[in-house]
């Protein structure tokens, strides 16, 4: 399927690993030019040497202020096309184990900036008449994950400031959409292997058999297979398509 994706720009934060970086390369191979954002300077460069001509690293921290306003300088009088908003969450942590510092810093790392980012690019869309907003969520949107109540939480305002976004630019050829990946083989999923098996005292393994026996597929996700689906999301064939969650799971969910 031709996607119509050639030559038209695209933001993609957490692009150095895991499902930032598959959709990158997944918007890359459809012809796109995309501004590649990560925290990690040396993994992002090396990924903007595989494709110097369809990328333009920004290096830095996008839950910050101060990059998305270096975005909106790279940004200024250009066009974009659409946006993966994508960054790591919380560490784990059961309710009892938190602290009301946790509550403010995950509230600044899962929403806060969300919204900034949102309503900077925003105007960029409603001059062009077109854009593709997507947020990269979890599936404990729709059924809570255990040990991880910050994400679990704030995850869930998201979804609620993504649905009634969608409701008001839905006629301006805006879309807003989110996927909620399940447990995918990614490292945020080794370091919930290794927290689980820390916690309960039992190996690596173990835990990820533990983890597994929750999924009916039986096995973890390809962050590749859920970039094809991002990456159409992100295009004009997607016009119809808006305020939705998409869970990507393998049967982990069990709610109808």
């Amino acid at each position: 399927m031709e996607l119509n994706l050639s030559g038209k720009r695209f933001l993609v934060s957490g692009a150095s690993s895991g499902f930032g970086k598959a959709v990158a390369t997944c918007l890359i191979a459809e012809g796109a030019h995309v501004i590649i954002n990560a925290r990690g300077e040396e993994k992002l460069l090396a990924f903007q040497n595989q494709f110097p001509d369809q990328t333009t690293a920004l290096v830095g921290d996008i839950t910050t202020d101060a990059t998305i306003s270096e975005l909106l300088r790279m940004l200024h009088q250009k066009e974009l096309h659409g946006a993966l908003i994508n960054a790591g969450g919380p560490p784990a942590k059961s309710v009892v184990a938190t602290e009301m510092d946790d509550w403010d810093d995950a509230y600044e790392r899962i929403l806060r900036w969300k919204v900034k980012l949102t309503k900077e690019i925003l105007p960029i869309f409603e001059e062009q008449g077109y854009g593709r907003l997507l947020f990269l969520e979890s599936a404990s949107v729709r059924q809570p994950i255990e040990n991880l109540v910050l994400s679990n939480s704030l995850r869930m305002a998201v979804v609620g400031f993504v649905k009634t976004l969608s409701l008001e630019i839905a006629d301006k050829g805006i879309t807003a959409n989110v996927i909620a990946p399940g447990y995918h083989a990614t490292d945020a999923m080794e370091r919930l292997f290794i927290h689980k098996s820390q916690a309960q005292g039992i190996s690596t393994d173990e835990a990820k058999r533990d983890f597994l026996s929750d999924v009916k597929a039986g096995h973890l996700g390809d962050p590749k297979q859920l970039a094809s689906l991002a990456t159409w999301l992100l295009s004009p064939h997607a016009a119809y398509v808006t305020g939705q969650t998409i869970t990507v799971d393998g049967g982990l969910v069990k709610g109808i």
